[in-house]
């Protein structure tokens, strides 16, 4: 009864108009939750295929035309962040921190954020407003690096355990770990840390550079038994001809540097400058 009612006054002259202005309503509406869909997948592709500039540009014209959307300033701040601008980054974190749709996980990043501009104290207040609760991975890989930089190596340890355990790949947690480890003088403890880190990711180039720092620290000037390529075992055996020398002993620095010259598989022009700088510092 209702549907013909509605039927009859539709079709009158009287309801006519503003019955199609009601379909144009719910077509417009129909089109704009549409576009949420489409702009959710772009906002997608953006953020994890795009050049990092185009993704910063794009989202930097959707946050002006949308300056209430509080995804499109995220997309737009880790955008930021992966075209190496963090200062900007800070300031668009900074608007989604205070946006009443905030999630702990944005403090989290406005966190990493101020860390990336050596705001280390500025961060650690960020990190202790985040609730207990929020035991993520990222969150405590970052109190360990705030740990670090006050020197508090109790709690370092305590939260990059407590990281190593929230992810399945610790690889890099391990890897800050025994850097923390190598600026202590724990020289042994370090060199552990870095070939656990390895075990996850083989591929690791920081890391093994790290690992024959910390092996070269002990005087141990071997290369360590690991995955490498040609490129890599000259560069590795550059960095512990450096050690070495930079330990006084430059004798053996020197056949190092010739052996890192010889096993690169094109020209070493780094070590050849080492090289070179030791003979005429002679």
């Amino acid at each position: 009864m209702r549907q013909t009612i509605l039927i009859t006054l539709c079709l009158s002259g009287l309801m006519l108009s503003a019955c199609q202005k009601s379909g144009e309503v719910e077509v417009e509406r129909a089109l704009s939750e549409l576009n949420v869909i489409d702009e959710s997948n772009l906002n997608d592709v953006m953020l994890n295929a795009a050049d990092p500039n185009e993704a910063v540009s794009y989202f930097a014209r959707t946050a002006a035309a949308n300056p209430d959307r509080i995804d499109v300033k995220r997309g737009l701040a880790k955008s930021l962040i992966r075209a190496g601008n963090p200062n900007d980054a800070v300031k668009v974190w900074r608007d989604v921190v205070a946006h009443p749709e905030a999630t702990s996980e944005d403090k989290v990043n406005l966190a990493e954020a101020l860390i990336r501009t050596n705001a280390w104290d500025e961060a650690e207040a960020v990190l202790n407003t985040v609730i207990p609760t929020h035991e993520t991975y990222r969150r405590y890989r970052l109190e360990a690096m705030v740990a670090d930089s006050n020197q508090d190596w109790d709690r370092a340890d305590s939260f990059y355990e407590t990281a190593a355990g929230l992810t399945t790949q610790p690889g890099a947690v391990y890897n800050n770990w025994g850097y923390s480890k190598l600026t202590r003088g724990k020289f042994n403890d370090a060199e552990k840390m870095f070939q656990r880190a390895l075990t996850f990711d083989r591929n690791l180039f920081t890391t093994k550079n790290n690992l024959v720092l910390a092996r070269a620290a002990q005087r141990n000037y071997d290369l360590p038994v690991v995955n490498m390529s040609q490129t890599e075992r000259a560069m590795l055996l550059h960095t512990i001809a450096l050690s070495a020398i930079k330990q006084g002993d430059v004798s053996i620095g020197r056949g190092l540097l010739e052996e890192a010259i010889n096993s690169h598989p094109q020209h070493f022009d780094a070590a050849v400058r080492s090289l070179r700088a030791l003979d005429n510092s002679n």
